[in-house]
């Protein structure tokens, strides 16, 4: 069934193919519609699950961590100050290594006060052991829900999926609703090997002294690295069923490209029509979308980048006192190789500002000019 629908509710949509079991509610702009449309779902009886309204999302990713560890699938969704109040509970979910699927809606954080969009929200988050996929389109985002579940319970991590606020979240698409034996192919019920049992007690999240925190610390950054290639395979998985795919990177005309501009989110969409502009002026050009941040595809980065002579990364976000973040991951990604390639971090967009196709040519051309980045952040569109 195909359908003109917002991102925020191609992302109901999602969780309501993926038979979700609990959901935990608290409204933010700009999430409020995600769950507002789930509720409608459940009050309609077309999705049989406990829906939870709760005082904050701290209690919201509490409700999910209590559901979870007792075997059930959890959802929720959020946004910027929502995602802040989660954070000490985010360590306790990825702790607990419990498959928890989250819908951020990126909004600026505060203050000043913004409902727009940038990605400082999820951003910040990124050491709290979950798995991050930005998200291009309304397409991507109800199939990043479903192939989140397949992917977290399989390692036992829990999976944040990040869509842009506005751009996505309040924008129509058409976007192809599969069948729910389709999902039900693809997706099966959630069987924890273990879970909250009255009948076949265990302790959970108990005190770890110095003998053993570090060595559960160590399966959880293996398992991460293993969600690498799950992360593959259920994307493969999920073509065969439903014909489309996304790959933790997606690289366009990138085979004889001398610049390769490193985008994520919907800045990505703009950034193709502007690669595609300059490619009929015979500039070779080209273009590596970033939709897997954590845990980071670094080989699969650097089989991309190091074809190219120049790397240029446009980052709508920033690591205070230090830089662009996604900047500062691909650097890292290629610091230990022969090849030095020269590596231009631009930030722009914060707080919701336009990404148009004239500053991302902007930045190509100031790349075509230069050997090196005159300064360690490049800024775009600020106006001071």
């Amino acid at each position: 069934m195909k359908k003109v629908i917002t991102g925020n509710h191609a992302v109901s949509y999602g969780a309501l193919l993926s038979r979700v079991e609990v959901i935990a509610a608290y409204p933010i702009t700009p999430q409020t519609q995600v769950v507002e449309l789930l509720s409608e779902f459940c009050a309609e009886g077309k999705l049989k699950a406990k829906f939870v309204k709760v005082e904050s999302e701290h209690s919201a990713m509490a409700t999910c961590i209590g559901a979870s560890a007792a075997g059930a699938r959890a959802f929720t969704a959020t946004s910027a100050q929502g995602l802040a109040l989660m954070h000490e509970l985010l360590h306790w979910a990825a702790g607990g290594r419990l498959p928890i699927v989250l819908a951020n809606i990126n909004r600026a954080m505060a203050p000043g006060w913004s409902i727009w969009t940038d990605q400082n929200d999820s951003l910040s988050q990124r050491d709290t052991g979950w798995m991050q996929i930005y998200c291009e389109s309304n397409q991507e985002v109800l199939d990043s829900v479903i192939q989140g579940y397949k992917i977290a319970e399989q390692v036992y991590i829990p999976l944040m999926l990040v869509l842009d606020a506005f751009v996505l979240s309040h924008t129509s698409e058409i976007v192809d609703i599969p069948s729910q034996e389709q999902v039900d192919r693809y997706l099966p019920p959630f069987k924890p090997k273990y879970k909250l049992d009255v009948n076949d007690p265990h302790a959970f999240g108990g005190l770890l002294g110095p003998d053993h925190y570090m060595e559960i610390r160590y399966l959880l950054q293996k398992d991460m690295e293993r969600a690498m290639e799950i992360t593959k395979k259920a994307d493969i998985e999920f073509k065969e069923i439903f014909g489309r795919s996304y790959g933790v990177i997606e690289a366009y005309k990138c085979e004889d490209a001398e610049i390769i501009m490193v985008t994520s989110g919907t800045v990505t969409s703009t950034a193709r029509t502007v690669i595609d502009k300059l490619r009929e002026r015979d500039k070779r050009v080209g273009l590596l979308k970033i939709r897997m941040f954590r845990p980071f595809p670094s080989k699969d980065i650097k089989n991309v980048l190091l074809k190219a002579k120049k790397v240029l990364v446009v980052d709508r976000n920033i690591s205070y006192g230090l830089g662009g973040i996604f900047f500062e991951e691909i650097k890292s990604v290629l610091y230990y190789e022969d090849k030095h390639i020269p590596i231009f971090g631009f930030i722009t967009g914060l707080g919701g500002r336009d990404v148009t196709p004239n500053i991302l040519e902007e930045m190509i051309e100031y790349v075509e000019t230069h050997d090196k980045p005159e300064e360690p952040i490049l800024w775009k569109g600020v106006k001071l």
